[in-house]
């Protein structure tokens, strides 16, 4: 759903030290391949003994008792960090702490073709319509971090087209 590339999320998690798994999704993808492919996943991660998975959510109830009720019965606990924070601290609160994101995605039927590729600051949530969420969690808008204060170090990027598909526009960065 970010339009990310994947020699970009690849170097993300060689910043932040952590482990990628790349879930290849056909495209179209069905609701139903999707939850075939990510139950052969989830089992995958229990032969590997993992025992929780975390989720970045923050207030949709509907997405989170879904994830929840995917993780039943696998022996898999789940947990939401984030769930309850107010976004508008929360975006304030990446800003400061110095989390530099771009914006890969944005729904243009809720957010105006203009954000698309732009830098997430200050200045982004400054002009940002008032009904739109300050961290796109209602799908207005979705972001790339490349650089954070636990990266071993930055990820260059160069912005390429913003292409419209699928009601969506995405900026592509390589």
């Amino acid at each position: 759903m970010h339009g990310v590339r994947i020699s970009l999320l690849k170097k993300q998690a060689k910043s932040i030290g952590l482990p990628l798994t790349i879930i290849k999704l056909p495209y179209p993808c069905s609701n139903v391949m999707y939850e075939n492919i990510m139950q052969d996943f989830i089992k995958q991660l229990t032969q590997n003994k993992v025992e929780l998975v975390a989720f970045g959510d923050l207030y949709l109830e509907d997405i989170r008792n879904y994830r929840i009720k995917q993780m039943q019965g696998t022996g898999i606990d789940t947990l939401f960090p984030c769930w309850g924070i107010d976004t508008k601290k929360l975006s304030q609160n990446i800003i400061n702490i110095g989390i530099k994101a771009k914006i890969t995605c944005i729904d243009h039927s809720k957010l105006n073709s203009e954000f698309a590729g732009l830098e997430y600051n200050k200045m982004l949530l400054e002009d940002l319509p008032k009904q739109i969420d300050p961290c796109g969690e209602n799908g207005e808008f979705h972001t790339f971090v490349y650089d954070s204060p636990n990266f071993a170090k930055p990820i260059n990027l160069t912005q390429n087209k913003t292409i419209k598909r699928d009601g969506f526009m995405f900026t592509d960065w390589r």
